[in-house]
């Protein structure tokens, strides 16, 4: 390549710096070129049911150049059976990618493995599309013994965890939920239940004397409980601060509610009250540490001190009492709806758990769709049914039976016929629209079956079809009667809100002597359920005998 390229460049004259410019320019072009090529192979192109093709591509690119091979359906009508990884050689400075695939059909016929489109960069190459035969197998019934049909055997299935049991699990969960918040709820009220304040302060210093802290010289922890008793009796009865505030503004707020006459309380009481309490002080926090005899005074004077202030407060008016209970009754109201609200919360934050779960391992689709249901998911999964329809008849399989309908037909062929008959399922703005017609001639007549199928088009925009996109190709049925295929995509206009709805659509044709029969569906496009079951249909397609 060399030689020719400095023999060019010699023939054109160019002066010297221009003329190495362009022979670099063209070894990089053509070697640019020469590094981009895709091609493919196949190690058969006859094979028996079931038998498997190794198809291979062969892409030729730079190093740098990022190669997308084909993946999915894109073998239709053939099926992958396995995709290997793709091998790398590298020659000369480039890169050879080699990926392989296994192919397969269990229907007889002649097929066309489609041309297959591999990315490069941002350029797109195609293979060239290979023919494959695929043939029965045939059995020789004078040597092979025949045997009587043997009865049917129930399978047991294998194991799978029922789906009601996962509903079970989750109301177990909800339940046992509702029992714990009940058992908390009961523990809590009994913990929530006081004692009235004096009952309370009495049950302090009880608890005071079974504690022997003085025979045990815990004379901190002795005042410390001591103080706190006749505190928190004062702190709920008279004074709602009387646990947070120092013993010179507790013996002030005494004597200022002497002074004003709302507590009938002695001098003597308020001057021993206060010697508690600096004694505490001292204890709790200067560790000091007064005699035995001195702390059991304190606490026998304590015990009176509760006793004058308990007589030194007023009885509570009815009007009061009723306030009181108002308030308790409130709180208690508040309480049962702040549990009803924690309750409710975690059975929706158990629900959410259980979704994302499912989510997560079963994807956002599929939950959807079980669970919030599909129409043509439950098509697919439902009990299918295998009929024969029209004169010609066509036997097929559909997931539900096609109903008997009418389509216009033009009126040259409409002179032609003896009889016509249609049968349909949905519309074309359903989710999932079915028509098969089939129609007998007089005779032995010259049906151009290029021009019904030209019709196809008109048809569809009759219907209201917009942007059609149409291809064709050679059809087998599994019973051998040859067609062609109709297929590619439309947008369907709803009437009412005026979206454009894309589908994609494919249509068999069989023109033979005496009829002509025609299957067509037309789905949404992003409806993988609707797919699965259009191949089933158009896979179950058999054309009886024309000629009969």
């Amino acid at each position: 390549m060399f030689r020719n390229i400095k023999h060019t460049y010699s023939n054109l004259n160019i002066s010297g710096g221009l003329g190495f410019l362009f022979l670099i320019c063209s070894f990089l072009l053509v070697d640019s070129v020469s590094a981009q090529q895709v091609s493919a192979r196949i190690d058969s192109t006859t094979i028996k049911i079931g038998e498997q093709i190794k198809y291979q591509i062969e892409v030729q690119s730079n190093p740098e150049d990022l190669v997308v091979f084909p993946e999915g359906n894109t073998f239709s009508p053939l099926e992958i059976v396995e995709s290997l990884e793709v091998d790398t050689l590298r020659e000369k400075g480039n890169y050879k990618l080699l990926k392989e695939y296994f192919l397969t059909q269990f229907d007889s016929g002649k097929y066309v493995i489609p041309r297959q489109e591999v990315l490069i960069e941002s350029s797109s190459f195609y293979t060239d599309s290979i023919p494959v035969e695929v043939n029965d197998v045939v059995v020789d019934t004078t040597k092979q013994k025949l045997y009587p049909i043997k009865p049917s055997v129930e399978v047991p299935p294998g194991f799978s965890i029922p789906e009601w049991l996962w509903w079970l699990i989750g109301i177990l969960l909800i339940a046992g939920l509702v029992a714990f918040l009940i058992i908390r709820k009961k523990k809590k009220d009994a913990e929530e239940f006081e004692l009235p304040p004096y009952e309370e302060a009495m049950a302090e210093l009880q608890k005071l004397d079974n504690a022997h802290y003085l025979e045990k010289r815990e004379i901190k922890e002795y005042y410390s409980q001591l103080s706190f008793a006749v505190r928190k009796y004062l702190d709920r009865k008279i004074y709602d601060h009387g646990l947070e505030r120092t013993t010179g503004e507790l013996i002030l707020y005494l004597e200022e509610q002497k002074s004003q006459g709302k507590l009938n309380l002695t001098n003597e009481t308020i001057r021993d009250f206060e010697k508690i309490l600096k004694r505490a002080d001292l204890a709790k926090f200067a560790r000091s540490k007064p005699d035995v005899i001195t702390a059991k005074e304190d606490r026998s004077k304590t015990q009176h001190i509760i006793d004058d202030l308990r007589a030194s407060v007023p009885e509570p008016t009815e009007e009061e009492l009723l306030q009181d209970e108002a308030f308790r009754q409130e709180q208690a109201r508040k309480r049962k709806k702040r549990r009803i609200i924690i309750g409710i919360a975690a059975g929706v934050l158990i629900i959410i758990m259980g979704v994302t779960a499912l989510i997560a391992t079963k994807g956002y689709t599929y939950v959807v769709d079980t669970y919030l249901g599909h129409p043509t998911k439950e098509l697919l999964e439902g009990e299918w049914i295998s009929s024969e329809y029209g004169n010609p008849s066509v036997a097929v399989t559909t997931p539900e039976v096609l109903v008997r309908g009418e389509i216009e037909m033009p009126q040259d062929v409409e002179q032609m016929m003896v009889g016509s008959e249609t049968f349909m399922y949905g519309s074309l703005l359903s989710n999932f629209y079915v028509t098969l017609s089939t129609i007998k001639f007089q005779g032995e007549v010259k049906f151009d079956a290029q021009k019904a199928i030209d019709g196809i088009y008109t048809n569809l925009e009759a219907q209201g079809a917009r942007n059609i996109i149409m291809k064709q190709e050679d059809f087998t049925t599994v019973n051998g009667t040859e067609g062609t295929k109709i297929f590619g995509t439309l947008e369907a206009e709803n009437p009412v809100t005026g979206e454009s709805i894309p589908n994609e659509y494919e249509i068999l044709n069989f023109a033979e002597k005496g009829g002509f029969e025609q299957i067509m569906v037309i789905y949404n496009e992003n409806d993988q359920y609707a797919k699965e079951i259009t191949q089933r249909i158009i896979n179950s397609v058999e054309i009886n005998n024309l000629n009969e």
